[in-house]
């Protein structure tokens, strides 16, 4: 089984489908099966790269808190 580190490092190529072999995506998949800690870890990088893309502009301090309570609350489901 793959441990918590291996997955945080291809964590990224999950989520936004980067290229990597079959035998490896099955086997991070397995491991999110099993880990609900990495599954709160691949849920959050979702989420943070959500907002990411669509910001254009500098976000100040408010909008920061906005975005950081949106996070907060999809960490609770």
């Amino acid at each position: 089984m793959l441990k918590c580190q291996h997955l945080v490092e291809k964590a990224d190529a999950l989520v936004d489908g980067s290229p990597i072999s079959r035998r490896e995506r099955f086997a991070l998949r397995l491991h999110l099966i099993m880990c609900r800690h990495c599954r709160r870890y691949v849920r959050q990088l979702r989420a943070l790269l959500g907002f990411l893309p669509r910001e254009e502009t500098p976000l100040d301090d408010a909008r920061t808190e906005a975005i950081l309570k949106k996070l907060d609350a999809s960490r609770d489901h």
